[in-house]
Order: C-alpha cells, then structure tokens, then sequence
C-alpha cells in the first residue's frame, strides 16, 4: 500500500513538472530564432512557458546564469540576472540604507527589458510581507 501511494506521489510530481517545462519541439520556432540571434553561443537553453504563456529560456553566459523571456511571436521581453548588492550601482545602495534600511533584502536582479531598459529589481521582506522595487541606475524608484 506504501508503494503504491509512494508511487502514485511521484507520477503526481512528474506530471505536474512536465506541464511547466516546454518541451524543445514546442518553443516557437520564431522564439528560437530570437534567442540565437542575441545570444549565439548558447545552444542549450532550458526552455519553460510562464503563467503568461511566454517562453522563458535558463542559460549561462560567461559562467552566470540568466533568464530571458519571449513572446510567443519571438520578441524579446526581458533578460534578468541575480546580482550581489555589491554589484549594485552606489546610488541605489545608498538609497537602500536610508529608505529601507528596516526591511530585509531578500533578491536582487538586474534587469535588461525591451521598454524600460536596464533597472535593479530588488524584493524586500518586512513584517512577514515582500515588496518588489524597481529601481533605476539613478536610485529613482520606477514602479
């Protein structure tokens, strides 16, 4: 009996898993083309299909790790990459210390989107709930 629901629990995930993962014959040949062309040398993206329907490719480059989503047309959206707070532009550090210095720091991403260009987008934590702000290199928060 163990083994059967052992069993039936893990078919359950795999499943589950499987529907969230395009499958490389399932990307849009136009979202394909899109990726090679901004990023030649990589050739093994793993591709997933977000709750919006776009296609999000995992990849690394220059041993860093990055996220790239696509319409279903091909145009690109975003390229984001986790970064330290360190790699952060000074005014936004020292933004940081003066505005959120009580809320937790909790993930920083740099971001490169197709309207607004290049911002931080940092997630903070305070009293149990987190907060999203996008930042620009400037310090000026843009959301």
């Amino acid at each position: 009996m163990k083994l059967s629901i052992f069993c039936y629990s893990l078919l359950t995930i795999i499943l589950s898993v499987g529907c969230n993962t395009a499958a490389e014959g399932q990307v849009p040949k136009e979202v394909k083309t899109t990726f090679k062309n901004m990023y030649p040398k990589e050739n093994d993206p793993d591709w997933h299909k977000d709750k919006n329907g776009n296609f999000e490719s995992n990849f690394k480059k220059d041993g860093e790790h990055y996220k790239a989503d696509f319409s279903p047309e091909g145009q690109w959206l975003e390229t984001e990459r986790r970064i330290s707070k360190k790699d952060l532009p000074d005014a936004i550090k020292e933004k940081i210390d003066k505005d959120f210095k009580d809320y937790e720091l909790v993930e920083i991403e740099e971001v490169d989107h197709n309207s607004k260009g290049r911002f931080y987008d940092l997630e903070f934590k305070i009293d149990g709930e987190k907060k999203d702000v996008e930042f620009n290199a400037q310090g000026s928060i843009i959301n």
